[in-house]
């Protein structure tokens, strides 16, 4: 969100065909719920489009990275590193520290696919779970930015959107954005 450090999403496995729409759903949740930008792997490069096409349509801003260097990324990143797995400590009990830490740091959230390497574990800063217990990497990320953002990404607003949701008890409607 745009009033504290960097929040940046890292999407650590991707595997074409199984895993498209996972990967994309992180990016879409990193977006919608207050990340600054997410890193895909390399292959995921189907997943980023549609990040970015959903960025164009409903506004930012948010930035879509591709890499094929996930491990150096962890390793380099210059700030608060917090990996999302379900044998981490429990959320409830870290995130006033994790909120301490980011106050004046960037920070990355990794969010693994496939199995992720121990190193991983051993880099971050916290290994952070929700609920401990086997569940969608989507969902423990939801979780997490609510917590971290304690509520407030809720009410973000989002800029050059050409279009917007209207809020409404029953059914749908999209509308353009006039300028």
């Amino acid at each position: 969100m745009q009033d504290s450090e960097p929040v940046v999403v890292l999407r650590y496995g991707h595997r074409p065909g199984r895993d498209d729409r996972m990967t994309t759903h992180v990016g879409l949740t990193a977006r919608a719920l207050g990340a600054d930008r997410v890193i895909l792997p390399g292959n995921a490069g189907q997943s980023a489009e549609t990040v970015r096409d959903i960025t164009e349509r409903f506004g930012g801003p948010f930035d879509v990275d591709l890499t094929d260097e996930l491990d150096a990324t962890i390793r380099d990143w210059d700030g608060v590193v917090v990996h999302l797995t379900m044998y981490g400590e429990r959320v409830q009990d870290v995130e006033a520290d994790v909120r301490d830490a980011h106050a004046d740091r960037p920070l990355l959230a990794v969010v693994g696919g496939e199995k992720v390497p121990f190193a991983v574990y051993e880099h971050a800063d916290w290994n952070v779970g929700v609920t401990n217990q086997p569940h969608s990497e989507v969902a423990g990320l939801a979780v997490f930015l609510d917590r971290l953002f304690e509520g407030r990404e809720l009410e973000q607003s989002y800029e050059d959107a050409a279009q917007r949701v209207v809020p409404r008890a029953l059914g749908k409607q999209v509308e353009d954005v006039e300028e």
